[in-house]
C-alpha cells in the first residue's frame, strides 16, 4: 500500500507521463511521424518548454498504441531497420480534445539557485557570483539558439496560422530566457552593492 508521501510522488509521475502522452498526441495531430522524428521535435522545436529523451518517447508511443490512441504502419527501408510511422487515431483525437478542454495550472517552481540566493547574505559572495555567471552563460546560449530559430523560421512574410501559433510558443521561451538574464544581472548588482565582507 502507498503511504501519503509515496502517493504524492506517484501522482506527480503520473501527471508528468500524461503530459508527455498529450504532447506526443499534439505532435501527431499535425502529421504522422516516426518515433525518431518525434524525439527530434523535443530536441529542437519543443526544447524551450518541454524535454523528453528518445527512450521516453519510444516508451510512451508503446503505451499510446496499447491504449488505442495511436496506430502505426511499418515502412521497409533498404539497409536499415523498418520504420514505424505513427498517426493519431479517432480515440486519440477524443482524448486529446478532452485534455485540451481542461484548465491548466502553472508548473511549480523547484529551483536550487533560488535557495542559494535566499542565503546569499550568509555565504561567501564569490560563490554566488560564480553560480550566477554560470547561469548567465547557460541562459545566454539558450536565448541565442531561440533567436536563431526565430531568424530562420519566423521573420519572412505572412506566416500560416500554424506557424503563428508555433511562434507564440517560441516567444514564450525567448521571454523566459530574457527574464532569467535580467534577474541574474540584478543579483550581481545586489552582490556588488553590499558592504565589504568582514574577514573571518
Amino acid at each position: 500500500m502507498l503511504d501519503m508521501s509515496n502517493l504524492k510522488i506517484f501522482l506527480k509521475l503520473l501527471i508528468t507521463l500524461m503530459a508527455l502522452a498529450h504532447t506526443i498526441l499534439a505532435l501527431l495531430s499535425k502529421h504522422p511521424d516516426s518515433g525518431y522524428d518525434i524525439s527530434k521535435h523535443f530536441d529542437e522545436g519543443l526544447s524551450c518548454y518541454w524535454k523528453a529523451t528518445q527512450q521516453q518517447v519510444y516508451r510512451e508511443l508503446t503505451k499510446l498504441k496499447a491504449q488505442g490512441w495511436v496506430s502505426f504502419e511499418t515502412l521497409p527501408q533498404t539497409g536499415k531497420p523498418d520504420k514505424k510511422l505513427y498517426r493519431i487515431t479517432d480515440s486519440g483525437w477524443q482524448e486529446l480534445t478532452r485534455w485540451y478542454a481542461e484548465l491548466t495550472e502553472p508548473t511549480p517552481i523547484r529551483e536550487d539557485l533560488l535557495v542559494k540566493v535566499l542565503i546569499g547574505h550568509k555565504m561567501p559572495r564569490h560563490l554566488l557570483t560564480k553560480e550566477i555567471q554560470h547561469r548567465q552563460q547557460i541562459h545566454t546560449a539558450r536565448l541565442a539558439n531561440y533567436r536563431n530559430i526565430e531568424a530562420i523560421h519566423f521573420t519572412e512574410g505572412q506566416a500560416s496560422a500554424e506557424m503563428q501559433f508555433m511562434y507564440l510558443t517560441l516567444k514564450r521561451g525567448i521571454a523566459y530566457e530574457t527574464s532569467w538574464l535580467t534577474w541574474c544581472l540584478e543579483v550581481l548588482e545586489t552582490i556588488d552593492a553590499q558592504p565589504p565582507e568582514q574577514p573571518e
